[in-house]
């Protein structure tokens, strides 16, 4: 492990918390996934995504909650019961009093079937200098830093996979980019410990060497940072 980095962004969980915007960042929930499965049983993932944004705005009370994209998972179709716990995950928000804003992702293309809120496709915070987008395009906003999705990176510690924060300081075109774990349950991540930059999909990761993981560790409540990647390979 290495100290903690000092960010103006701050991981919480699966999430990022960024205290000069006043906003909660969560990326990939994939609503719908549990019911889109193949397994007989059905998979409450819209009531696991629901209890734990709860915690997290009783935790950070934000002003504002965005979905880096990916809010649902189907390409072609409104799997059963994903509009109630759609319905229930805008509730959620609404109860803390914070508004919801959604980036599309590339797996939202029923979103506006569904949502009625704003989805621009990047949207600054109220800190004037963070972007979050999901991160399957090249930005078209500058921005001191991107905060993105899309890839689900994991760190396998000790033959465990464990989702993970990557932070890249001034990787793309001078900004830092720090990209999120997916929120979803079912979302076993990318493990990234022995990737190279062109197996990510995100044009935001051009030197993956770069970017510093961080685990989050419920006992302490704090993210581990590890070393960047470039030398993590050799440790783990």
């Amino acid at each position: 492990m290495t100290p903690a980095v000092d960010l103006p962004v701050l991981p919480v969980e699966r999430a990022l918390f960024v205290p000069a915007a006043d906003a909660l960042v969560v990326a990939d929930v994939h609503l719908g996934r549990g019911a889109d499965s193949s397994v007989d049983a059905p998979i409450d993932d819209g009531g696991d995504v629901r209890d734990r944004l709860e915690s997290l705005l009783a935790r950070t009370d934000p002003a504002t909650v965005v979905v880096a994209g990916d809010l649902l998972h189907a390409f072609d179709g409104i799997p059963r019961g994903l509009e109630r716990d759609l319905t229930a995950l805008e509730e959620c928000v609404a109860d803390a009093d914070a508004s919801l804003v959604v980036t599309p992702g590339n797996h939202d293309t029923m979103l506006e079937t569904v949502f009625d809120g704003p989805t621009p496709i990047e949207y600054r915070l109220a800190d004037g200098e963070t972007v979050v987008c999901h991160g399957h395009e090249p930005p078209q906003t500058d921005a001191t830093r991107y905060v993105i999705g899309h890839d689900h990176p994991a760190l396998s510690v000790d033959g465990r996979k464990r989702p993970c924060f990557l932070y890249g300081p001034t990787v793309y075109e001078g900004a830092d980019v720090t990209v999120c774990p997916a929120f979803s349950p079912l979302a076993a991540g990318v493990t990234v410990n022995g990737m190279r930059t062109r197996a990510f999909q995100s044009p935001l990761i051009t030197d993956v060497d770069a970017f510093q993981p961080g685990v989050w560790d419920d006992s302490s409540e704090e993210l581990l940072w590890f070393p960047p990647l470039g030398e993590c390979r050799r440790l783990l």
